[in-house]
């Protein structure tokens, strides 16, 4: 007597899958997404949700890391694109803006700085998660803001950490007011004078 075999698996996009939980994370936010969300969103059952990728907040940590190696790698591109610091950081910021304002009904912001800093208040591991992202940000700005000096653009007495930290300051800022949707906010122009403002100092 012969018998069936179980057939193969059903196999899945890893980062389809991460950016579809991502998606529902960024608009609803941790605590108000379910598994029942992301299993809708991703197409996979809840088993195979838990196999591939853990628990609600293993899925949350992973999209958000896959979303933080993507975007961020995008952005250091264009900062150290070498057309001379106030052009590299103005484009930095610009380039940043088509994810701030991504959404079907609103501008969502920054899918980290938007859903992150309220589970680092009461969840060590993504408050971690979080200082890591910002140490990224602040040290790759540092680092440009060195070269900028090492080239002659800023002047000696130029302090690169302090200039990295305002200049992550204006990312952030910027994110949360992509999000809020102030009236009659500007993100060019306060972009352009912001980093001007950093400049100078």
């Amino acid at each position: 007597m012969s018998t069936k075999g179980r057939g193969r698996p059903r196999t899945y996009d890893s980062d389809a899958a991460l950016g579809a939980a991502l998606e529902v994370f960024w608009e609803r936010g941790f605590a108000a997404t379910s598994l029942d969300d992301i299993s809708a969103a991703t197409g996979m059952a809840r088993p195979s949700l838990y196999a591939a990728f853990g628990n609600k907040k293993s899925i949350y940590r992973k999209s958000i890391d896959k979303f933080n190696r993507e975007f961020l790698g995008q952005l250091e591109a264009v900062l150290f694109a070498g057309t001379g610091i106030e052009n590299d950081l103005v484009n930095f910021y610009l380039a940043a803006l088509p994810t701030y304002r991504s959404g079907d009904r609103v501008a969502r912001g920054c899918p980290v700085i938007c859903t992150a800093t309220v589970e680092a208040a009461v969840d060590d591991t993504i408050q971690g998660d979080l200082a890591a992202a910002f140490d990224h940000i602040d040290g790759a700005l540092v680092a440009r803001f060195e070269q900028a000096q090492a080239d002659g653009e800023l002047p000696g007495s130029a302090v690169p950490s302090r200039l990295g930290m305002l200049a992550a300051a204006l990312l952030h800022s910027l994110a949360v007011r992509m999000r809020v949707r102030q009236k009659g906010f500007q993100a060019e122009q306060f972009v352009r004078a912001s980093v001007g403002e950093i400049l100078k100092t």
